[in-house]
């Protein structure tokens, strides 16, 4: 095999005798070959297909080699221009190289000249795809292994759900995980795939509460060229990304129930539609879902299927709260202070026992993320070494007690259900707007919703 057999070259120049001369001649290297006669004609092959290269002649009718580049940058397309040039528009071609060409080689040189300047820019692409490839798993890596935390538990409670976890894993039963936002569903998730027999394949993760429902389907199925305004290029979907492997779509209450057809439809078939096509396309994918909601309350008003809620949910584990985990929130404590600490070059970090009490003591309707967030806060806040009792949030210091959502805020028992969850809502949202008041970044982060529906939010409850 050929190391240029899959590198793919597209040659324009208004001299067909020159297209084809070269095209043989690069075949014959191995590299797959397209030719055209003008920038124009250039522009929709790449509009259909990929070139690493394109080799194009600086002077052309209809379209020249420079206005060609100009597009191909202003496009976006992934590939490398070489300039082909006459003796006399050397000027022009350096021109083009500070436009963002590879390079330029002299027309009528040694055709060995041009040889080596294709196999030096192909080299140079694929050196820069495997380190980009390298750097992305060595951050998906050092992501998995800074999860790992959260596995690391003292409490009983939580220690069980993990052994019921690597049990469902040994299966293909699709899976329904209950959880609080913040108290680590995506990486119980994760580590369901890494116990499972689709460990080697991918996994893939999607929010469904932060899209919109066009978006949303377009992640999950895909969709080709034209399918809608903006679809400029054939893009597969997590359904096909998955194949092999997992497939985790947190937060599934928040898919439209119109989608929630379409969902149902590939789940139980295994067979899916890229949007704008008529084409069926067979995947092969382990399930499993999240969400914070009671579904059977969805179910009940009409906002969830109920025939996708009994195929999505073979197997249900309850992700405990914090909470009811208390028992490890020093080793979070710890972990955390040791990671922001570094990352922040503080040194030896020291927490005095009423500090570290007061910190044991509180609820965390956040859970997991709200305790880091208010670590990093604390690393932030301290100073010599040492963390105060004073940089505690408000909500620490008074000694409020959360145990339970319905102690969030009085009540006279006379709310409906509807009433109940809008008051505890905004009274965490308020709590979360008065520790973080400057960045509501953080603040839709820990509630695990975009920043426009933050926005909606505060608009609805009259915060802003």
């Amino acid at each position: 095999m050929m190391i240029t057999e899959n590198i793919r070259i597209l040659v324009v120049d208004d001299e067909q005798d020159y297209c084809d001369v070269l095209k043989m001649i690069l075949e014959a290297k191995g590299y797959q070959v397209m030719t055209c006669n003008n920038g124009q004609e250039a522009l929709e092959l790449l509009e259909k297909h990929s070139f690493d290269v394109v080799v194009s002649d600086l002077s052309m009718p209809v379209m020249d080699g420079h206005e060609l580049l100009l597009e191909i940058k202003a496009r976006g397309y992934d590939t490398e221009v070489l300039m082909l040039t006459a003796f006399g528009t050397i000027e022009k071609a350096v021109e083009a190289m500070k436009a963002g060409a590879y390079t330029y080689v002299t027309k009528g040189t040694d055709t060995e000249v041009l040889l080596m300047e294709i196999k030096r820019v192909t080299e140079m692409r694929k050196a820069t795809k495997e380190n980009k490839i390298l750097k992305e798993t060595n951050e998906i890596l050092k992501e998995k292994l800074d999860e790992g935390y959260m596995l690391q538990s003292n409490s009983p409670k939580y220690n069980q759900l993990l052994m019921l976890a690597e049990r469902a894993a040994a299966s293909e039963a699709n899976i329904l995980i209950f959880g609080e936002s913040g108290a680590g569903k995506e990486v119980l998730a994760s580590f369901i795939h890494d116990k499972s027999n689709r460990k080697s394949g991918n996994f893939m993760e999607l929010n469904c509460q932060a899209l919109s429902e066009s978006i949303l389907e377009s992640e999950l199925f895909g969709h080709e060229k034209g399918a809608f305004t903006g679809a400029s290029q054939k893009r597969i979907g997590l359904f096909e990304a998955a194949n092999g492997g997992t497939l985790f779509l947190d937060e599934i209450g928040g898919v439209s129930v119109n989608l929630q057809a379409k969902l149902l439809k590939a789940i139980e078939n295994k067979i899916i539609y890229r949007m704008g096509s008529s084409a069926p396309i067979t995947v092969d994918f382990r399930l499993i879902t999240a969400t914070n909601r009671n579904l059977k309350e969805d179910m009940d008003n009409e906002l969830f299927r109920s025939d996708l809620f009994y195929r999505l949910s073979t197997i249900v584990l309850e992700l405990p709260p914090l909470r009811e985990r208390k028992e490890d929130i020093p080793l979070f404590i710890d972990y955390f202070i040791a990671k922001y600490s570094k990352a922040m070059n503080k040194g030896n970090i020291y927490m005095d026992d009423k500090t570290r009490q007061l910190l044991m003591d509180y609820d965390y309707p956040g859970n997991v993320r709200e305790l880091r967030n208010i670590i990093e806060r604390l690393l932030v806040l301290s100073e010599h070494g040492e963390i105060k009792e004073e940089y505690l949030p408000s909500e620490i210091l008074s000694g409020k007690k959360m145990d339970t959502a319905d102690k969030l805020f009085e009540t006279d028992y006379t709310d409906t259900l509807k009433e109940y969850r809008s008051k505890a809502e905004k009274k965490y949202i308020e709590e979360l707007l008065e520790q973080y008041p400057n960045d509501l970044n953080k603040v839709s982060e820990i509630l695990s919703i975009s920043r426009r529906q933050l926005f909606n939010k505060l608009v609805e409850f009259g915060l802003k």
